[in-house]
């Protein structure tokens, strides 16, 4: 197993609500990099320095995928647990932009 695996993936959405599963650091990593610059606050650059540590060794990656998933509940990103349709619908009803 690598050494930046998550236990556990942090199920997200992106782009126009697509489901995706993170399973390591570096995917997570990836992921942040792509984050609009302007959208950048300290949670961002938490779990982005969480996540490049744990590609290193430096810290478990357990505790930066703590961190990227608090990064992505903030940021409504989070996919709740269970059907991803439901979660997705779930999403759509909490922006009130979305009709």
């Amino acid at each position: 197993m690598r050494p930046d695996m998550f236990k556990k993936p942090v199920h997200i959405l992106v782009g126009l609500g697509f489901p995706l599963e993170v399973q390591t650091a570096a995917e997570a990593y990836k992921q942040l990099l792509e984050w609009p610059t302007l959208a950048k606050d300290a949670s961002y650059k938490i779990a982005l320095n969480a996540c490049r540590a744990a590609m290193k060794g430096d810290i478990e990656a357990e505790t930066a995928r703590g961190l990227y998933a608090a990064f992505a509940e903030k940021h409504d990103l989070l996919l709740p647990s269970g059907d991803p349709l439901i979660a997705m619908r779930q999403q759509r009803d909490r922006d009130g932009h979305i009709r």
